[in-house]
């Protein structure tokens, strides 16, 4: 069997132990690194834990699970896939952080691999997914670790959640926003809803939105669903006002029914807040902008969704 090693760095103006704490949370790869859109972790040992992560390769959105081994002293982190998505059949790595100066690192990602079968159309497809995805990443990650570094991005970077009781069954709630084919005939501001769904628990879904001015907007997201009490996704074509949104949907049972929620993290898209809410507007003014219209939706979702499971029970 053919194994390929590639590797691929870029230079950040950070400390290097900066740059390792950040790759180190993976749970916060979604947030800082373009083609994941969610990862789960479970530890397993000093040094050692096992990630569950839904990933873009070539366009094409993939879920795998991978062993990490963490060396904060020496600035490393080992990775090993357990369980990889075709045509993958064997895939490995590193991430080395060296440092160059006190406020400047460089980073190396490693990659090794294989493709099913040998096939030579595969390994090409993976190459070039690797290619992509290490650019993409390692660009993100400097823009990211840059910015945490130079100054407080906290007043770009928010989270907020809205949250209904249901007198019904957290399955009924969490099947109607599971469903979101159907949204179109059961959420007023949702004209067109294209789902798609080729890999189970993981979706594509596309729609068309009505904000409260009348105007329509397009947004796409890739959804992780983790049955029967989370969807948890992220959106991939966003409004002019955002450079990330991720968020979940969230279904608890509780004495008096269930609680649903709906989680969202954005950051605003600065160069875009003249041109959407005019030349005096301001961060304040974004975030609340942006918070209003994403709250609207949630709830009315939330409100339909309250209906649709307690007309069930």
């Amino acid at each position: 069997m053919t194994t390929r090693e590639v590797e691929h760095e870029i230079t950040i103006d950070a400390p290097a132990a900066t740059v390792y704490r950040m790759l180190a949370d993976v749970v916060h790869w979604p947030r800082i690194l373009p083609p994941t859109i969610h990862v789960e972790r479970e530890a397993t040992g000093a040094g050692q834990e096992r990630i569950r992560i839904w990933a873009t390769a070539n366009g094409t959105a993939k879920t795998w699970t991978s062993r990490r081994t963490l060396d904060p002293r020496a600035l490393r982190i080992t990775f090993r896939q357990e369980v990889s998505a075709p045509p993958v059949a064997t895939m490995g790595g590193a991430w080395i952080i060296e440092p160059l100066t006190a406020d400047r690192a460089r980073v190396r990602l490693l990659h090794d691999y294989s493709a099913v079968d040998d096939d030579p159309h595969d390994l090409l497809w993976i190459e070039r997914a690797v290619d992509k995805n290490s650019t993409s990443e390692l660009a993100a990650l400097k823009v990211n670790v840059e910015a945490a570094h130079a100054a407080d991005t906290d007043e770009l970077t928010f989270s907020f959640t809205d949250t209904v009781q249901i007198d019904g069954r957290a399955k009924d709630a969490f099947d109607f926003v599971n469903e979101a084919q159907f949204w179109p005939e059961r959420l007023p501001h949702v004209a067109v809803a294209r789902l798609t769904e080729d890999t189970p628990g993981l979706q594509h879904l596309e729609m068309d939105t009505r904000a409260k001015d009348g105007s329509v907007h397009t947004t796409a997201s890739y959804r992780v669903v983790l049955p029967g009490h989370r969807i948890v996704y992220k959106q991939v074509t966003l409004p002019a006002l955002m450079t990330l949104h991720t968020g979940q949907w969230t279904f608890e049972d509780n004495a008096a029914g269930t609680a649903a929620s709906s989680q969202h993290t954005v950051t605003l898209n600065t160069a875009n807040i003249a041109r959407v809410l005019g030349e005096q507007a301001t961060v304040a003014q974004a975030r609340a902008y942006v918070r209003d219209a994403l709250s609207t939706n949630s709830r009315a979702t939330l409100g339909h969704a309250k209906a649709f499971a307690e007309q069930k029970a």
